[in-house]
């Protein structure tokens, strides 16, 4: 199958981000991008405590947040597009989604006692869990089940940024912040379908391992933080509002 002509429900790993030259003699591997993931991890933890520990001092921290998660979607558009500077690139993007993730985190933390801490459980859970699944090939990922995928993110994504357009103007939809039935359900739907773009992602990877250039592992590991972070911060919010609720 053509390198280029394989999809994913990453958008990170989208067709124009893995059109590589086959001329490359150092190609991408299993431990490369499983290093480099640890590496990256360990940035976002650092940002994560530093900013945590600013709440606790009694510190406003919201424009490390806002800050953060803006650094993190301009990291991310330009790695896109500048595939080579991943190595670059992609610890910045770490480092910045840990000081969005601190303060989320911490703010969550202070409210509900325990909370972040088993998000962040349930998402290491919920990777292994997938990995396992997709390696022992008990789910197989089929050209439907992609399509499926695809449209859930295309759609739950529409609806964040609807949201955040009508935010900038005072209005929340109560559907994505309230603690109804129906919005933690969307939260538990938006959750789901993050947990299947493991799969999706790890069928990628493989299919690239030994093909795509070296440094092509900097840009997978991006791939892999943006999903397991949106898993994360789906779950975290999902926990919040069935503490609230109940």
């Amino acid at each position: 199958m053509s390198l280029i002509n394989y999809k994913t429900s990453n958008p990170v790993f989208s067709r124009y981000v893995w059109k590589q030259s086959r001329s490359s003699a150092s190609k991408m591997t299993l431990n490369g991008i499983f290093f480099k993931s640890l590496f990256a991890i360990f940035l976002v933890g650092l940002t994560t405590w530093f900013v945590w520990d600013l709440v606790y001092k009694g510190v406003d921290v919201k424009w490390y947040t806002s800050g953060g998660l803006l650094a993190a979607i301009f990291f991310s558009v330009l790695t896109s597009f500048k595939r080579t500077w991943a190595v670059i690139t992609t610890p910045l993007y770490a480092l910045s989604k840990g000081l969005f993730l601190g303060g989320i985190s911490a703010y969550a933390e202070l409210k509900f006692e325990g909370i972040p801490m088993r998000a962040v459980s349930v998402t290491i859970l919920t990777f292994f869990v997938m990995l396992i699944l997709y390696k022992a090939k008990l789910v197989v990922v089929t050209k439907r089940f992609r399509s499926v995928i695809v449209t859930s993110i295309v759609t739950i994504m529409t609806i964040y940024i609807i949201n955040w357009i009508l935010s900038i103007f005072g209005v929340n939809l109560p559907f994505i912040w309230g603690t109804s039935w129906f919005a933690i359900g969307f939260n538990a739907v938006a959750a789901l379908v993050a947990s299947f773009s493991l799969l999706l992602d790890f069928d990628f990877i493989d299919r690239k391992l030994h093909r795509a250039p070296k440094y092509f592992e900097w840009v997978a590991t991006w791939g892999l933080l943006v999903t397991l972070i949106w898993l994360y911060v789906e779950v975290l919010r999902l926990m919040k509002k069935m503490a609230i609720r109940f």
